[in-house]
């Protein structure tokens, strides 16, 4: 399952990283808003990471980030055209959520942009984000919450992802992915949604309190 996932990231990279962004007036007032969370000494992990532009947008304003991607041709991409804008300060690696280790209470902000949806076990990796989040940090993620309007999605998804057609895709509501959030111990603490039908962007912060 991993491996047909994987191929067919692999598949579309090229393709993908020349594609436009959809809406950028909103795509830049995320990063606007993620920004206003960073710090210099900021330590970042992004997840599903693609080709590398939001990595690459938001190196400036931190430390360091730490970017992975399922898609090793993702990857290459991503290191690129990092190595053109001279991003020195993230380092790129092919590897899943699952797989990926952080020691806990290590990361200042962890970001997965496009991802929740695509995930088997959202669950696991949004508890996994709390665990190595430290006490104050933030959790940003922009997701499709198709549960909220296209609920037949539920009936082709599995379909097109044995075909190789579509990626695996979760349908869940955006009601379903705060609780989600919350039960994981998160706070939420900005949400938006450029308009309807669009991706929910969240910011949601661990207490400051270790739980």
């Amino acid at each position: 399952m991993m491996d047909r996932s994987t191929r067919f990231w692999d598949k579309i990279a090229d393709r993908y990283s020349k594609r436009p962004i959809t809406d950028e007036a909103s795509y830049q007032k995320k990063l606007q808003i993620t920004r206003k969370y960073f710090r210099p000494d900021t330590e970042v992990l992004e997840l599903g990471c693609g080709t590398g532009s939001t990595a690459i947008a938001h190196a400036p304003y931190v430390k360091h980030i730490h970017a992975i991607d399922i898609s090793s041709k993702m990857i290459a991409i991503a290191q690129g055209k990092a190595d053109a804008e001279k991003a020195t300060n993230i380092t790129f690696a092919q590897s899943t959520i699952d797989a990926f280790r952080a020691p806990d209470q290590t990361l200042d902000a962890v970001l997965a942009l496009s991802v929740l949806h695509l995930l088997e076990n959202k669950e696991e990796v949004i508890a996994k984000v709390h665990r190595i989040l430290k006490p104050g940090g933030i959790f940003v993620s922009s997701t499709a919450c198709l549960g909220d309007t296209m609920r037949y999605i539920k009936l082709i998804a599995p379909i097109g992802k044995f075909f190789g057609f579509i990626p695996l895709v979760t349908v869940f509501t955006t009601k379903e992915l705060e609780h989600s959030l919350t039960d994981a111990g998160f706070e939420i603490d900005y949400q938006w949604q450029p308009g309807k039908g669009q991706a929910i962007f969240i910011v949601a912060k661990k207490a400051a309190q270790a739980q």
